[in-house]
């Protein structure tokens, strides 16, 4: 665009990946003080905040305050989405829904607030990045544990305190606005239900299970909170979907994670675009007014470090975990997990032996699961709730000890090579305590694993995809072709 661009970027990793981004690079921490230190040298005539995730936001207003002109989004805008009480103002204003939630500077006003909610409530720590110290806390003994926890994490800072919605399809929305116009760039439904880290769930776009008139809502809302907020730039939302109601759980004035993976999904350079509408250009000059809907299936999957780390569980959470994450493509779904799947490090197996062993809440739904691995010729052991169940509901499978049931056991055939697949979902820390052998043994010995109920069922129509099919490999181009009219 004929404008000299200067990054400010103390990442290494990033930074040796992108030197053609910019025509210079401060390697600076990200603090206001460093950042007014390049700008006095610098002289610029703006400083965008919307690349750099959550850090950027967060010096914005003393940036602003100090006479730097931010461009896109105002930091007024990002204040109106990152308070609490000023976004509550507002999704009352544009008659949103959100879960139930209040704020607690201590024990005593955490279970007020709790009490009133009710249980479960998720919990954490305000201005801490990665869901750090995040938890879902499901009676008030975990909750005045955790209040004696959260407080050494953010001390000072109130704890967020939310409605928890068990069950709940979680979606991720990124949409880019010139003020004027938004478009939504990518609805992506997670895999694993709410309650996992966005940033550790797999997601797939378009959404596969989501009604029309939901996605509508979605795409509504969406508009609505741009226009209120005057986005101009990126803006990613994140929304929870129970019983066909949609709630918002947050908006984050600025690009996302899931970007770059959006932009590869869909042929749309959305970084690229962004920039030329904050510098000023319409989206209707970019060639881009309508919604970006694929007909191939992307699957996002997040890497785990766990084999690196021995004696981590590898069971996922509100925390995240997460070191990186990669993607697969195909026409259906299952070929499209499956390639996630053996990107992400997770062979899955063509025949062989399920271990099967879940939680109560989860043994209804896994009859699903468990009959797709069944009529695939699969044989299953499980530990005894689950099999008896499964028995009732004439699923066979073979009874196998828990670990503390004595030998032979579940980790014992898991270390003979007689178990090809691991589903293991927990709900009581007792159980997560007591199961934590299994899923150690299964990393241990590179046992492809799942720790959710809706992971396995993934697992399964991706075993049940190359089953039946050949994954095939063809480039991005093929799949999405020329993106008509954009400039990328």
């Amino acid at each position: 665009m004929g404008i000299e661009s200067i990054m400010v970027n103390s990442n290494p990793e990033t930074v040796s990946t992108d030197y053609d981004t910019s025509d210079k690079l401060y390697f600076e921490p990200l603090t206001v003080e460093d950042v007014l230190h390049i700008v006095e040298q610098e002289q610029p005539e703006g400083v965008i905040v919307q690349f750099g995730g959550q850090t950027p936001l967060n010096i914005a207003g003393a940036l602003s305050q100090a006479g730097v002109p931010i461009l896109g989004t105002s930091p007024k805008s990002i204040d109106r989405a990152e308070d609490r009480e000023q976004f509550q103002q507002l999704l009352r204003k544009l008659d949103i829904l959100q879960p139930e939630n209040g704020t607690a500077a201590n024990k005593k006003e955490a279970l007020k607030v709790a009490e009133k909610i009710g249980y479960p409530v998720v919990v954490r720590p305000s201005f801490v990045l990665g869901g750090r110290a995040m938890e879902i806390v499901y009676d008030r003994k975990g909750l005045e544990f955790y209040m004696g926890e959260a407080v050494q994490v953010s001390p000072g800072k109130p704890i967020l305190i939310d409605s928890f919605l068990e069950a709940a399809t979680e979606i991720d929305v990124d949409a880019i606005s010139d003020g004027t116009d938004t478009v939504v760039a990518g609805i992506m439904e997670h895999i694993e239900e709410a309650g996992i880290h966005s940033g550790d769930s797999a997601c797939v776009l378009p959404a596969i299970s989501l009604a029309s008139g939901v996605i509508e809502k979605i795409k509504a809302q969406t508009r609505a909170l741009a226009r209120e907020l005057n986005v101009v730039g990126l803006m990613n939302i994140q929304y929870a979907v129970k019983g066909g109601t949609v709630y918002i759980l947050e908006v984050n004035p600025r690009g996302s994670r899931t970007v770059p993976f959006v932009s590869k999904a869909t042929g749309v350079s959305l970084a690229k675009l962004a920039t030329r509408v904050i510098m000023g250009e319409k989206l209707k000059d970019l060639g881009l007014e309508d919604e970006i809907t694929p007909d191939h299936i992307s699957v996002k999957e997040s890497v785990f470090p766990f084999a690196r780390f021995p004696g981590v569980d590898t069971i996922l959470g509100p925390e995240m975990k997460s070191t990186g994450e990669v993607m697969g493509i195909d026409r259906s779904f299952g070929l499209a997990f499956a390639k996630a799947q053996l990107a992400a490090g997770q062979r899955l197996p063509l025949s062989g032996t399920v271990f099967i062993s879940v939680k109560d809440d989860d043994k209804k739904p896994m009859l699903y699961t468990a009959s797709r691995f069944h009529s695939l010729g699969f044989e299953i052991v499980a530990t005894g709730g689950t099999s008896r169940f499964l028995g009732h509901h004439r699923i066979p499978s073979r009874r196998v000890n828990k670990v503390r049931e004595g030998r032979p056991h579940v980790v014992d055939m898991i270390k003979n090579g007689e178990i090809a697949l691991v589903i293991n979902t927990t709900g009581s820390k007792k159980a997560v305590t007591e199961s934590f052998s299994i899923r150690n043994a299964a990393l241990a010995f590179n046992i492809p694993y799942t720790t959710t109920l809706s992971g396995a069922t993934a697992t399964a129509l991706a075993v049940e995809a190359m089953i039946e099919g050949e994954l095939q490999v063809k480039t991005l181009q093929e799949y999405h072709g020329e993106a008509q009219g954009v400039r990328r």
